[in-house]
């Protein structure tokens, strides 16, 4: 079982190492500022498999590396 935590920490290194901002990210994931904002800051800590799915492809990444 993964914490949310590793999953915003994974989610902010990765949007910090590709130069997004949240917005920037939320955007071109197609999905909601405030659901990502609360997804990185550990306020929701298993999100959605559709929205993980988003972010990771935007992210150029798996869901397993988001969660890991």
């Amino acid at each position: 079982m993964t914490s949310g935590k590793t999953i915003s920490e994974n989610i902010k290194k990765m949007r910090a190492k590709l130069g997004l901002t949240q917005d920037d990210l939320a955007k071109k994931a197609d999905i909601k500022y405030t659901t990502l904002m609360k997804v990185e800051s550990g306020a929701v800590n298993k999100p959605s498999v559709q929205t993980t799915a988003k972010i990771a492809k935007t992210l150029g990444t798996s869901i397993e590396n988001l969660i890991k």
